[in-house]
Formats: structure tokens, C-alpha cells, sequence
């Protein structure tokens, strides 16, 4: 089987341009947030993914059944009502870190947090860092 193209791929946007547009003006700034806090975990500049997910790395994958892509290895989308935190490929194994972090309604491979003044950064810097490190186990992270 052939690469398949995901519905959501990298763009040439300004991740910087995008933040600074989010609204309503707590959301830019959490955003912001995000932004520093995931930039030094990772190490690895911000990339646009559609029109609203902010990433900080890559992975490549190819699954038993031939499908194969690429994708952000984590990152975050400031929405509206919540944010959306991506951290891949899941929570199985972050339970400790869950319980410590605060207030939030979790994904298959996302957490969302309505206010970001309400969780404790230094376990999402954990968790993302756990996050990254688990990718890392089952497919290549590279930067970009």
C-alpha cells in the first residue's frame, strides 16, 4: 500500500502570526504559554499542522497494514472552549502524572484542559516529555 496522505499536514503558516491572532486575548496568552513551555521540553521549533495545531516535531510511521505518514509528535491547538494538548500515542502509561496535573478531560491521544492557570505546567512538561520519549520507542521523532 502506498503512503496515504493524512487529512492533516504541515503547513507554511506562521505558528507565531497564527498565536498571535488566537482569540480571545486568555487564549493568546496561554497560548504563548504553550508555545515557551513546549519549545523547552522538546527542543524543536514549532510547525503549523492544518489551519490550528501548533507541533514540535515529527514522527514517520508505517503500520502492519501498509498504511504509512508522517505526523506531529506532540504539540497543541488553542481552541475555543479547551485546549487540545497532543501527546502520542496515548495515555496508557501516564496515570501517576494524570492524577497530579489538575483539572482535565482526556482523548485517545489528547488531553483537554479549559484553563491552563489551572494545571500544574511542570507535570505537563512531564508528561510531555514522557510523551515524546514513548513515540520514541515505537517510531523515529525527528525535528522536522
Amino acid at each position: 500500500m502506498a503512503t496515504t496522505s493524512n487529512k492533516t499536514q504541515a503547513t507554511n503558516q506562521s505558528p507565531a502570526d497564527f498565536i498571535a491572532a488566537v482569540e480571545p486575548e486568555r487564549r493568546r496568552e496561554e497560548a504563548r504559554q504553550l508555545d515557551t513551555l513546549f519549545q523547552r521540553v522538546t527542543g524543536y521549533r514549532p510547525v503549523m499542522w492544518g489551519a490550528s495545531m501548533i507541533g514540535y516535531g515529527r514522527y514517520a510511521y508505517r503500520y502492519a497494514s501498509g498504511r504509512s505518514g508522517e505526523f506531529l509528535a506532540t504539540g497543541f491547538a488553542p481552541r475555543k472552549a479547551e485546549l487540545s494538548i497532543y501527546i502520542l500515542p496515548g495515555y496508557q502509561d501516564f496515570g501517576d502524572l494524570l492524577a497530579q496535573l489538575g483539572p482535565h478531560r482526556k482523548g485517545k491521544s489528547c488531553l483537554y484542559i479549559r484553563r491552563l492557570e489551572a494545571i500544574d505546567l511542570e507535570v505537563l512538561a512531564a508528561l510531555i516529555r514522557a510523551g515524546l520519549d514513548d513515540l520514541a520507542t515505537r517510531w523515529t521523532v525527528t525535528a522536522r
